[in-house]
């Protein structure tokens, strides 16, 4: 039954094309990037009874109350859960991901995402919060997980001529997954109810995740893109031509500086994010009616979300030409002075330049995520990088934590000193780009893998005759169907662009009212 999603089942013919690749990860990716999008779910599940529990009523008795409502803090750790999660499914299921195949594991997140979502649903109906923890945080991050680092090595090896633009195009759609399924969710919510949408939104990502699972194809071992020919590598280039194990890589100093780089990028643009709309309400509420600031601040969430999806399609492809090391100091660079100058735009009531400035911020958030699969093939090769690229998303895991725990305790160190609420972010912005410097020293000590840590001749031709030999007796008898395939192809392109573009309007729309 299950033989179909094996990964000898799925490698290509010399008539495959490649560009079929990346909308299949598309359909998985804009279905877990709603992960960046669930906060719309809290103001509802925090009045599902309509009683507030009293002050008597302890952390743990709400987690099984159904007598009283739960406070928003109770139910925003189901994010942190979710994130959690993601990084440790990533770490641990990546090098089966590399022997099972890239459709098998977009499958299981599938069902691992949806039917979260599905126990959210029930967890919803029932008042208990440990369900919710358990479905959307629990199972659902595991799905995350899996999702997000399926398509990685596919796409690498299906583009070695452009690593960065096959990252950038696949993992784009986690940053806009958010701005399409929000507006579905409200939608859902005002005419079914939260624990309905709950259900109604799970179905709807086992099936996509399930199209893009489907459309996964890997190529034959040793196949090139044709005219392409790689360029010669010197001793002392950052793109390396051998290969380090997955069992290997966390032993060099590289992985752990890559690791570090990753988390405090990370960690930097994610505290931002977490407080985006109360953070301009309460810097900009001098600049707008108080009648409209709560829709502007919306807005300001909604453009953040569309420089989020920019950036990790515009930085990841130029890496191409920048080249990842110095495309992460850019990053560093860059970032500590536009984080510098966020406090200085707020105070003066520079809204317009405020919103700039974090909005170049977003995209570097964005292109931090999309640039580093490449940048770890670029060091690693590209035999293993699915499952070194999963244990490095454990950087992101604490990163969740770190960033928004960091600007929220700030803020409310800064409240309790007498630091009017407009001005209580500053120190915030202060100490992000003291973490973006520390990133920019770490990026800048990245060298070469030493020769000693890369896999013999003999260990890679090992691992590539089993896949060789799979791949032999597959072509000769299976061919690609050429005429559906040009069908197919702009037909997938559309069916992921559309909701693609739709929600770029609709962040632009709900933006664009801060200028006017």
């Amino acid at each position: 039954m299950f033989d179909i999603l094996a990964k000898d089942k799925i490698i290509a013919d010399k008539e495959f094309n490649r560009w079929m690749v990346p909308p299949a990860a598309l359909f998985i990716h804009l279905s877990i990037g709603m992960i960046y999008g669930v906060s719309i779910f809290w103001p509802e599940l925090t009045k599902l009874i309509g009683t507030e529990c009293a002050p008597s009523v302890t952390f743990f008795e709400r987690i099984f109350t159904t007598s009283c409502d739960w406070l928003r803090s109770d139910v925003v750790w189901t994010f942190a859960i979710a994130i959690v999660f993601l990084g440790m499914s990533a770490a641990l299921f990546g090098h089966w991901l590399e022997k099972a195949g890239p459709r098998k594991a977009g499958f299981a997140a599938a069902i691992a995402w949806g039917g979260g979502l599905m126990i959210t649903s029930l967890g919803a109906s029932l008042h208990q919060l440990w369900l919710i923890w358990l479905g959307m945080g629990v199972v659902g991050g595991i799905g995350l997980g899996l999702g997000y680092i399926s398509p990685v090595s596919t796409l690498i090896k299906w583009f070695p001529d452009r690593r960065g633009l096959a990252t950038g195009m696949a993992i784009m759609g986690f940053g806009g997954g958010a701005m399409i399924g929000m507006p579905l969710g409200d939608s859902l919510i005002s005419s079914y109810g939260v624990a309905q949408t709950f259900f109604i939104m799970g179905c709807i990502y086992v099936v996509s995740m399930t199209i893009g699972a489907f459309g996964y194809r890997v190529p034959a071992e040793g196949w090139k893109p044709e005219g392409w020919k790689p360029a010669e590598k010197k001793a002392s280039t950052m793109i390396s031509a051998n290969h380090v194990h997955v069992n290997v890589a966390h032993k060099t100093p590289q992985f752990w500086l890559l690791w570090g780089v990753l988390c405090l990028n990370v960690s930097a643009g994610i505290g931002v994010l977490a407080v985006a709309k109360p953070m301009f309400q309460e810097i900009a509420k001098s600049s707008f009616d108080p009648l409209i600031i709560g829709a502007v601040a919306t807005g300001f969430g909604a453009l953040l979300s569309f420089a989020n999806i920019i950036g990790r399609i515009f930085w990841a492809s130029s890496s191409d030409f920048l080249g990842r090391k110095l495309t992460y100091a850019v990053f560093f660079s860059l970032g500590t002075a536009l984080y510098l100058s966020a406090p200085w735009a707020g105070l003066n009531q520079y809204i317009a330049t405020f919103v700039l400035i974090n909005l170049v911020i977003l995209t570097m958030y964005g292109g931090g995520f999309a640039t580093i699969p490449a940048y770890l093939a670029d060091i690693f090769g590209t035999q293993h990088v699915g499952a070194i690229h999963g244990r490095l998303l454990t950087a992101w895991s604490l990163a969740g934590i770190i960033g928004p725990m960091l600007i929220s305790y700030l803020r409310e160190y800064q409240l309790a000193l007498g630091i009017p609420p407009d001005q209580a972010y500053n120190s915030s912005f202060k100490i992000l780009a003291l973490l973006l410097v520390l990133g920019f020293i770490l990026n800048l000590l990245i060298r070469p893998v030493n020769k000693k840590f890369h896999m013999s001749e003999q260990e890679l031709k090992a691992e590539q005759n089993i896949a060789t030999q799979k791949t032999e007796s597959l072509i000769a008898t299976t061919k690609t169907n050429v005429g559906i395939q040009n069908i197919l192809l702009p037909v997938a392109w559309l069916v992921v662009g559309i909701p693609i573009a739709l929600g770029i309007s609709n962040a632009l729309q709900k933006g664009l009212i801060i200028f006017q």
